[in-house]
């Protein structure tokens, strides 16, 4: 590049400049100056770096400009809850920042609420806390997943399982578990990866990629369930103890009330190491899957190990292939004996794999450490599962008494029932009176008896139950947590709050301590498993259709590390954890379906501000795209056109009558877009949240409408490019919409002349038109402070008003907030009409807009007990004829419109006041051939009415007053008017054009509406 020169001094080539901003609370960052204003810092960034010994942070910049930075990571790191985050230039501060940086000027970033940091960082100076426990791959997903899928289930109910079952359908069992955990796991490595994951486990995956209204109630089940499943593994332990202290001789209590209160005596002490904190949890776990390798170490030993008599009396024989022949089929018994009564029970051995993902904002690298952690940990537990029910199966019988007395000494005489006979021992007397205490189906000590020695597959027990118990009840809380900081639902906010530097939930250890409680407090295992299976069975479900729904839509932020998934495999196992969710059992999987429902309702009514970029967005998206194109290939036809109204509004919260109005009729019918004309002078003083906080009013106020605003130089340039660029495809206005310009007499020429244009503009478009009138005005902008387009300007009611409140301060449009947006100003379309009428007024026949229009607002609530009136012009004569042939007309058009009135005395000469009225409202706007007394008169002035012209069209200025009597006459107490549109006159200057629509809407206390079609059919009789 050379050697850079410049006033500022010189810099030696291959030097990376270093510009030091100075910052302040109040503002973005800002060059600083140092003596001379003009004067750019440049510093070396060695001598700089080697100031105070420590490593400062470089901040790069690209060849192009000194304020143009080089791609960081930083930079795309704000939404992250850090202190200080670097934040690249607005192109704004691009395009003017050389000028501005001589002169001192501050310099904007995207983000001014977030300043760059400086060469040396506060972390240098400040003495540093000592940062939060981290684990990696091995010690924080593998090991800790592997002891929460070894549970409770492993050391109690695997073998009475195998029992029931046999070894064919247990290992069926076991791989259909599997299965639907592995794709599972598959589906979570992808969400996992896609970006970096916070704490919240599941809830934090699901609801960022499905959204709030999926992911919270996934949230709280999944948070249930885990404290759940601590109570299901406290039981266990419990059983354990008891069944230990009855051997002994010890007991105090019954055995279910024993087991009870070992188990909350066990949650409580877990409870206490929970607090104590993840450093001490790391090491009850260490400790934990010593003692189960040992017990496994020590099961497969016994398993080899020649059996004693007392084993042989307990049934167990060794490995025998009579013994797993007999074993193979099931051999179901009592009344839980099914397929799916094992597989809900067997299920929550295999249900923590989400253990990693639970924990994973206490892991160095969850992108990695979740996928590799879990499937392997799924790869060893199955082959446990695999190899314990086999051997297990292979080395015992099914029924055996544990007496040594049941002994075959000599030949057998009498009958002998089971698979002992074929060994030398009788267990006929327990079979018969299925009184026996041993063997497969009898005990669940089978694992302990087997062994080599029992007391070490006791600790693998306890292990195992503990530390699943205590892997379920640390998680729970934390993603509690995470949930509650999202402030989706109420009253659960004060459980959202950590403590100490790994930000621990303390407050909802207490809650979830308080719910395993509850649980453990049943007492039986059998049933806290089924429930506990269908609310896993309901987030493994959810987890996997996340999964496949972010692919499904094809989101270009859809980008997971992890590659090895399917998003048909993940359909497949959505659908497969659904229905097995009902077929562990139908009352727990229709409770839990219930409760998701309720939750999910609840968001959606409530629709908090959350935007997480979700795939329910992307797939928003989607199905409008295709949609739209879709709707691009299909022709008109009458019998589907909807108006499609583009209503120049101004900013919507300014003319809410124009704005309720429009979308009384087509609010779930049609399409609607505000369009906004914002004026080039007014550009600058309109607030840049403007949109958002127009959006925000109009969904407070439940309109269904697009906002579009444009920046032009007039109504008539902004109104003309509207109505060209309006609308995507199919789904374009075809109705323009405008407010009446009631201060036409006050305004300036050029502004009836924009105003006039725009209608013709409108026609040249071959739209249809619509224009509004109101007593009391539109236009509510003078309660703000910033300032609209003049084609619309205020009323004389509301300066009145105005004026008599001028002591009250303005409220700002962007100090607003959406209580004050609502200030609800009220509108007769907000209205309970009663029994009005709304009159019809149809005076030329433009295509039947003119009857469509009040037909759609009939059918709304609160005009649907409204009568509609159809005035028509017709002649004494025929007059009953004309009548019953518009009465016919309507009923073939099926509008249901039953009152019909001909006007008979149209062209009779208006009063005289009403005329002078008329001739005084035009006055102002007249060019007289002789000087007139108090009228200045100018030749220049195009818009001007000359006396010619006043006489060509004084028929027509007759006609238009005299139907404005007539309306006025007949409709008194009509709700809402609605009257046929002249369609202006090339010939005919704007004032004059102006003046015949205030004519023939003047004096009337409701809404009018002036309509005109295109002069194309919108109504028809026909079918096809």
């Amino acid at each position: 590049m050379g050697q850079l020169t410049s006033k500022r001094g010189g810099l030696d080539p291959g030097v990376v400049p270093n510009v030091h901003f100075s910052t302040n609370d109040e503002g973005p960052p800002r060059y600083s100056s140092h003596g001379n204003p003009s004067t750019i810092i440049i510093s070396d960034v060695e001598s700089s770096a080697s100031e105070g010994g420590s490593k400062a942070e470089l901040q790069r910049f690209s060849i192009y400009s000194t304020l143009d930075r080089v791609p960081q990571q930083g930079h795309y790191a704000n939404t992250l809850p850090q202190k200080q985050l670097r934040s690249r230039p607005s192109l704004e501060a691009l395009r003017r920042a050389f000028k501005e940086a001589e002169v001192g000027v501050e310099v904007p970033t995207t983000d001014s609420g977030v300043s760059l940091p400086d060469s040396g960082t506060e972390e240098s100076k400040a003495p540093q806390e000592k940062a939060p426990v981290r684990f990696g791959w091995i010690l924080g997903v593998l090991i800790r997943t592997m002891l929460n899928i070894w549970g409770v289930i492993l050391f109690l109910r695997l073998t009475l399982i195998t029992s029931q079952a046999g070894i064919v359908l247990t290992w069926v069992i076991i791989l259909m578990s599997v299965a639907i955990t592995t794709i599972t796991a598959l589906s979570v490595s992808a969400i996992a990866t896609n970006g970096k994951v916070l704490s919240g486990g599941p809830y934090f995956l699901v609801s960022r990629s499905l959204g709030p209204e999926i992911g919270a109630p996934i949230g709280l089940i999944f948070s249930f369930a885990n404290a759940q499943a601590c109570a299901l593994n406290a039981v266990g332990f419990g059983e354990v103890v008891v069944s230990l202290m009855q051997d002994s001789g010890f007991v105090i209590v019954d055995y279910l009330n024993g087991v009870r209160i070992v188990g909350v005596i066990t949650v409580f002490v877990l409870l206490l190491i929970s607090l104590a904190g993840m450093e001490w949890e790391t090491k009850a776990q260490l400790v934990f899957f010593v003692a189960l390798m040992s017990s496994f170490v020590n099961y497969l030993v016994g398993t080899v190990i020649p059996p004693s008599i007392e084993k042989q009396a307990q049934g167990i024989f060794g490995y025998n292939s009579k013994i797993f022949v007999a074993n193979l089929a099931p051999n179901w018994s009592g009344p839980d004996g099914s397929f799916f009564q094992m597989f809900g029970l067997f299920f929550p051995a295999v249900s923590g794999i989400l253990y990693g993902v639970n924990i994973c904002g206490d892991l160095k690298d969850p992108n990695t450490a979740v996928p590799k952690g879990t499937l392997l940990a799924i790869f060893w537990t199955t082959i446990s599962y695999l190899v314990i029910s086999v051997t297990a199966a292979s080395c015992v019988v099914q029924d055996a008494s544990g007496n040594i007395s049941d002994i075959l000494t000599g030949n057998i005489t009498g009958v002998c029932m089971g698979q002992g006979c074929q060994f030398g021992w009788n267990f006929t007397e327990c079979i018969v009176s299925q009184s026996c205490q041993d063997g497969l189906a009898n005990t669940q000590k089978v694992m302990g008896q087997l062994s080599g020695w029992y007391y070490l597959v006791i600790v693998g027990a306890f292990a195992a139950t503990l530390s699943s118990a205590l892997g379920y009840l640390v998680s729970a809380p934390k993603i509690f947590q995470c949930l509650c900081r999202d402030n989706i639902y109420p009253y659960i906010g004060v459980f959202a709050k950590g403590y100490g530097k790994n930000d621990e939930p303390l407050r909802a250890y207490i809650l979830s301590f308080i719910i395993a409680v509850a649980f453990t407090l049943i007492g039986n295992l059998d049933t806290i498993a089924i429930l506990n299976s269908s609310l896993f069975m309901c987030v493994y479900a959810l987890i996997n259709f996340s999964c496949f729904h972010a692919t499904f839509t094809n989101s270009p932020g859809w980008r997971p590390q992890f590659i090895y998934y399917d998003k048909w495999v993940s359909l497949f196992g959505a659908v497969v954890s659904f229905v097995l969710m009902f077929l562990f059992s139908w009352w727990a999987g229709l409770i839990t379906l219930i409760v998701f429902i309720l939750l999910c309702l609840y968001i959606y009514y409530k629709k908090p501000k959350l935007n997480w970029g979700s795939s329910i967005q992307a797939g928003k998206y989607n199905m409008a795209l295709s949609a739209s194109l879709a709707l691009s290939g299909v022709e008109d036809h009458i019998k589907n056109f909807r108006p499609q109204c583009l209503v120049l509004t101004g900013p919507p919260t300014q003319r809410p009558a124009l704005v309720d109005f429009v979308n009384s009729f087509t609010k779930n019918a049609s399409l609607m877009i505000c369009g906004d004309i914002i004026m080039d002078q007014d550009r600058q003083t309109r607030p840049q949240v403007d949109t958002d906080r127009l959006v925000k009013w109009m969904n407070k106020r439940k309109v269904r409408s697009f906002y579009s605003p444009f920046t032009a130089d007039s109504l008539r340039v902004g109104a003309r490019h509207l109505l060209q660029a309006s609308g995507l495809g199919k789904l374009k206005p075809n109705i323009l919409v405008l407010g009446f310009k009631s201060n036409w007499r006050d305004s300036s020429p050029e502004s009836i002349e924009d105003y006039i244009t725009t209608i013709n503009d409108t026609f040249d478009s071959n739209y249809c038109l619509c224009i509004l009138r109101m007593m009391e005005g539109l236009d509510t902008s003078d309660q703000f402070e910033f300032e609209v387009n003049q084609g619309f300007e205020p009323d004389e009611s509301i300066e009145k008003e105005d004026q008599q409140s001028s002591e009250k301060e303005p409220v700002p449009a962007h100090d607003m907030t959406d209580e004050g947006d609502s200030g609800e100003i009220e509108t007769a379309f907000q209205d309970d009409q009663g029994k009005k009428t709304i009159d019809i007024y149809w005076i030329a026949d433009d295509g039947g807009l003119t009857l469509l229009v009040p037909y759609l607002l009939s059918r709304r609530k609160r005009w649907s007990r409204c009568k509609v009136r159809v005035f028509i012009v017709g002649e004494e004569l025929n007059m009953e004829e004309s009548r019953k042939e518009m009465l016919a007309l309507l009923k073939r058009f099926r509008l249901d419109f039953n009152e019909v009135t001909v006007m008979t005395d149209c062209e009779r000469r208006p009063q005289a006041k009403n005329l002078d009225r008329f001739v005084d409202s035009v006055a102002p706007f007249r060019l007289y051939d002789e000087p007139q007394e108090g009228v200045s008169v100018s030749q220049n002035a195009p818009w001007k009415i000359s006396d010619r012209e006043f006489e060509a069209f004084k028929l027509k200025s007759e006609a238009k007053v005299r139907l404005n009597e007539i309306i006025r006459r007949n409709s008194k107490r009509a709700a809402l008017v609605v009257v046929s549109l002249p369609v202006p006159h090339s010939d005919c200057t704007s004032a004059l054009y102006m003046a015949w629509l205030d004519t023939l809407t003047f004096g009337l206390h409701c809404p009018v509406v002036l309509i005109r079609g295109n002069q194309e059919d919108v109504l028809t009789f026909y079918c096809q």
